[in-house]
């Protein structure tokens, strides 16, 4: 059984096939105290992105968004994000994210390599629901391009834990000890992902 709360389906539980649906009655009632503080942590979520108002971070930064009708892509000038207007200006500004996504972490990726003498296959930017980032046995790196919403710390932070992946990978006592030592003061910004990974959304 799986019981999730989604920003937009709301509380979602997920039974095995021959299980009777009181069991799921049942499961809400016992995790109820649970739901409650994760429905809690998504309003605040929603009201922190609201509180932006004309703009959106990037890595620790506030980019001003300039509508401009007739534009089709988003487009950085300086602390403002050139955008355009309706139903357009979403997509366009995934779509930028996505692009910088590609140099921001690529770079930092490339780096990080480089510093230990370690190697990747490649860089994939996605869009995961349910994780941040991961690394494949066969060397591919994925990374949500949401993390470019966060603090640049945060972004550091998911390119070590994948780096030490890359050596280790599992999450065992050893792997530990590698991310500390190459990353120190990591659990600060795995403690401000618990916190605030809701509101990494346009």
């Amino acid at each position: 059984m799986r019981v999730t709360v989604d920003p937009a389906r709301g509380v979602e539980v997920v039974l095995p096939r021959r299980a009777a649906e009181r069991e799921a009655a049942a499961a809400i009632r016992e995790l109820r105290p649970w739901i409650e503080r994760r429905v809690a942590e998504l309003e605040r979520a929603r009201a922190a992105v609201a509180a932006r108002g004309d703009s959106v971070p990037y890595l620790g930064q506030a980019l001003r968004l300039v509508v401009q009708p007739g534009r089709t892509r988003a487009h950085r000038r300086g602390s403002e994000l050139l955008v355009p207007a309706g139903a357009n200006q979403l997509p366009a500004l995934e779509r930028f994210y996505r692009r910088a996504a590609h140099d921001e972490i690529g770079s930092r990726l490339d780096r990080a390599c480089a510093e230990v003498g370690a190697d990747y296959e490649r860089l994939q930017i996605r869009g995961q629901r349910s994780r941040w980032a991961s690394c494949s046995r066969s060397g591919t790196m994925s990374f949500n391009w949401r993390l470019l919403l966060g603090p640049e710390p945060v972004l550091d932070y998911v390119v070590w834990h994948e780096v030490c992946h890359l050596e280790v990978m599992d999450h065992s006592p050893r792997f530990w000890a590698l991310l500390g030592g190459r990353c120190p003061g990591y659990r600060e910004q795995v403690r401000w992902l618990r916190r605030h990974g809701a509101t990494l959304v346009l």
